[in-house]
């Protein structure tokens, strides 16, 4: 029995994948990562700056969203 296969990188925006690629590429030139990536193809780049570039992007949006969310919980105590 085949499986059917399915997409599991949905945006939940598809309008911010544009946002995404550019928050992306902000985050290697901050690491300083194998400028390779600027053509556009990341084969070149190892697995572990590939990750580190996911993993910093991560770790801003959550920063951004705690920091948001306190600015938010603020707004309420006043």
């Amino acid at each position: 029995m085949a499986r059917k296969s399915r997409k599991r990188n949905t945006k939940l925006v598809p309008e911010a994948a544009q946002a995404m690629h550019k928050f992306k590429y902000e985050m290697a030139t901050e690491l300083g990562i194998n400028p390779e990536y600027e053509a556009g193809y990341w084969g070149n780049i190892a697995s572990r700056e590939c990750g580190a570039v996911g993993g910093q992007m991560v770790r801003k949006m959550l920063a951004e969203a705690e920091h948001s969310l306190m600015d938010h919980e603020a707004g309420f105590k006043q």
